[in-house]
């Protein structure tokens, strides 16, 4: 995978979340589902929070700040990254990223998300620069590099377009 065709890819998954945050009411935008899974507001802070996060490890390997290391990610990554979805079970998020999460306004979500648009962008234009073996730790994964970084970031965006949809239901 070219770090053009991610990033493509990643830009068509945020659009799904700018259209939809275009169409939702505040009241729905904050309401839980019945079923006590998370809220768009909810969705909305970890997708983008994380997505923060994870274009900060990417900086962090195109400014040679990583571990320089030959360590590879763990296999199950790999399948994921290769193949681009999670395997079909519940994960919880892990500790660090789950106390991220909060509810936010819908003005919040837009502000957080063009945070992200416009940061992503930025190291899009700078990625060729990572070293492959400049890596950063995933709470998860195991330690990835710049380019790895922006699969997972692609393939978490997308995966949470289907929470998206589950959400959807309960309230159309």
């Amino acid at each position: 995978m070219s770090a053009e065709r991610n990033y493509q890819s990643l830009m068509k998954a945020v659009a799904i979340y700018e259209n939809l945050l275009k169409e939702l009411s505040e009241d729905v935008f904050q309401k839980n589902p019945p079923d006590a899974s998370w809220s768009y507001s909810e969705t909305y802070s970890h997708i983008f929070s994380s997505g923060l996060l994870s274009l900060t490890a990417i900086q962090s390997c195109i400014d040679h700040e990583g571990e320089a290391s030959k360590k590879r990610i763990y296999w199950v990554a790999g399948l994921i990254l290769f193949f681009g979805s999670f395997p079909p079970v519940k994960i919880k998020a892990p500790k660090r990223i789950a106390a991220l999460v909060k509810k936010i306004s819908k003005k919040e979500a837009e502000d957080l998300l063009m945070k992200f648009k416009t940061r992503l962008t930025e190291i899009q234009s700078q990625i060729h620069l990572a070293d492959p073996n400049q890596k950063i730790e995933h709470p998860r994964l195991g330690f990835l590099n710049g380019q790895q970084w922006l699969r997972f970031i692609e393939v978490h965006t997308i995966h949470h377009t289907k929470q998206l949809k589950r959400i959807n239901k309960h309230w159309s």
